[in-house]
């Protein structure tokens, strides 16, 4: 037919690659498209053998070649118990029986994964930003479709599908600046010191790799909670800066202490050089709320010794004891007068994951960073521009987060009750997961102040402790584990966020509908008692 010299599609040549390619993926060979028995010359069995040969080979990225401060990174929240759940789901769904018949996740906080509905509003524009068509339906609301043309007028050619400005679409920085000032109680805020970022913990990356220099003892310090997000210690294993630990007092309701804080700096001096002091208000995974004072005493320490502060405030709508109160850092350092607002350097970080809005998947989030040397800010829009831009459709709902209906329009009322709706719930939850673990014996937990997570102390007998040693976990790796193996809940232990040595916990999440949440407490209630009789 004239293809080339052998014949149809290429000849005899291309024939023996191919047969010798599938021999090699250990498949037969197909042949030409004709009757009769595909015969293998000789040279195509030889370029089989020598393609495996070839595959074979040492690879170049091996774990001993691999950069050694990612095989560092270790992330508890998504660990080892985390795939272990993984492979029960698959023996669960080829239909291997099991003391339980599902897996209940309650290792993370993903609202939306646990059941809870978005809130419609955010959805409505988010939507109309993504399908501008919408924008002419009658179906959507006036005060959607006006967020969403203003979002749109933001966005090259009026699409969600440009690139952005590297620090985030200006319309929506504007907004995220109104919204801090009217959440401080009319402390100003700037547009130009506002970023948008892919969740909060790309904008905590961000700032934590520009900070970072340094070597020997001359090597940059982050001073981290303890018990903490392990983001952090992730972040600091990447970058290959020290982690200094500071622990929070759990006799005191998981208080901060700045007596600990000073302990903590002197002794790292020692070894390195700690100039970022990172706080979470409210507390993941310990839920306390910081009160005004204790601000104030951790300001005041920054300001002394000369550190960059990291608040970390995804939580700050998340707050449920009496008494207790959300202030933002931003806020109590500008009270506290010219002196420490116009020096200590401040990021403070927020996000659309948490609070009542749960939307983890859009990965929307800022930061505000203030009293930022000049020359720095150019190299932090620098190093964000590497990135190109957030994901614009996590701008938009990061918007509708701090730009949400106002009274007089119409979704006003519909968003109010949604919202309520939500964080009524976590109060409610709160309160039950606290009373119900400190009925368990053995189980001990402070108040759930605020944030989704409880963390309660676990008594772990000498024999379990013992049989974890020989299977080569943490304690409270074990307890987990064998948690999760009978009951099908899995939670974090405690050792994936850092704890005072001698002590054991693990974080669960409350966001579980409250029949199933019951549920789910009465199981860990029967298995810790069996557990100690086991192993008493």
């Amino acid at each position: 037919c004239g293809r080339g010299p052998g014949g149809c599609r290429g000849g005899r040549t291309d024939m023996a690659l191919r047969c010798a390619a599938s021999l090699a993926a250990g498949r037969q060979p197909r042949g030409p498209r004709r009757e009769g028995t595909v015969r293998w010359s000789s040279a195509a069995k030889a370029s089989a053998v020598k393609i495996n040969e070839k595959a074979s080979r040492e690879k170049i990225l091996t774990l001993e070649s691999m950069n050694p401060q990612v095989k560092a990174v270790e992330y508890a929240v998504r660990g080892p118990i985390v795939l272990k759940a993984g492979e029960i789901e698959k023996e669960l769904r080829k239909g291997i029986k099991k003391p339980f018949t599902e897996v209940i996740k309650a290792n993370i906080g993903d609202a939306h994964a646990m059941g809870q509905r978005p809130i419609t509003f955010l959805r409505q524009v988010v939507a109309l930003c993504t399908y501008p068509n919408l924008l002419d339906s009658p179906s959507f609301p006036e005060d959607a479709k006006k967020r969403a043309r203003r979002i749109l007028q933001g966005c090259g050619g009026n699409s969600l599908g440009s690139y952005t400005a590297s620090q985030g679409i200006n319309c929506i920085r504007e907004d995220v600046a109104s919204y801090i000032e009217r959440r401080d109680g009319g402390v100003p805020a700037d547009p130009d010191n506002i970023y948008l970022t892919t969740g909060a913990s790309d904008g905590i990356s961000a700032i934590l790799k520009i900070l970072i220099s340094g070597g020997g003892k001359s090597r940059t310090g982050v001073m981290i909670p303890i018990p903490q997000y392990p983001l952090y210690s992730a972040a600091i294993s990447e970058l290959d800066a020290i982690q200094v630990n500071y622990y929070l007092d759990e006799e005191n309701c998981w208080a901060l202490n700045v007596n600990e804080l000073r302990r903590a700096l002197n002794e790292a001096k020692a070894y390195c050089n700690p100039k970022v002091l990172c706080i979470i208000n409210p507390g993941n995974p310990t839920g306390q709320v910081q009160n005004r004072k204790c601000i104030e005493d951790v300001i005041h320490f920054a300001w002394e010794e000369k550190l960059f502060l990291l608040a970390d405030e995804v939580y700050q709508d998340n707050v449920y004891s009496e008494g207790c109160q959300f202030h933002s850092f931003k806020k109590i350092l500008y009270e506290m007068g010219p002196e420490y607002y116009n020096n200590v350097e401040l990021a403070s970080f927020h996000s659309t994951s948490k609070g009542y809005m749960g939307e983890c998947g859009y990965r929307g989030g800022y930061m505000e960073v203030i009293n930022l040397h000049p020359e720095i800010k150019g190299q932090l829009v620098k190093l964000l521009s590497v990135r190109l831009c957030p994901p614009v459709s996590g701008q938009a709902a990061m918007d509708i987060v701090v730009n949400p209906p106002v009274p007089g329009e119409e979704s006003y009322a519909q968003f109010i009750k949604e919202k309520e709706s939500v964080l009524n719930n976590l109060a409610k939850k709160a309160k039950l997961t606290e009373d119900m673990f400190n009925k368990i014996p053995g189980v001990q937990c402070n108040p759930l102040q605020g944030a989704m997570y409880a963390f309660p102390r676990i008594f772990i007998p000498s024999k379990a402790i013992e049989e974890a040693k020989a299977h080569k976990m943490a304690p409270d790796m074990f307890y987990c584990m064998k948690l999760l193996e009978e009951t099908g809940i899995c939670v974090v232990p405690g050792s994936g966020f850092g704890q005072r040595e001698g002590t054991y916990h693990f974080r669960m999440t409350i966001l579980p509908p409250v029949e199933k949440l019951m549920i789910l407490l009465e199981k860990v209630k029967d298995f810790h008692i069996k557990f100690l009789e086991k192993y008493a």
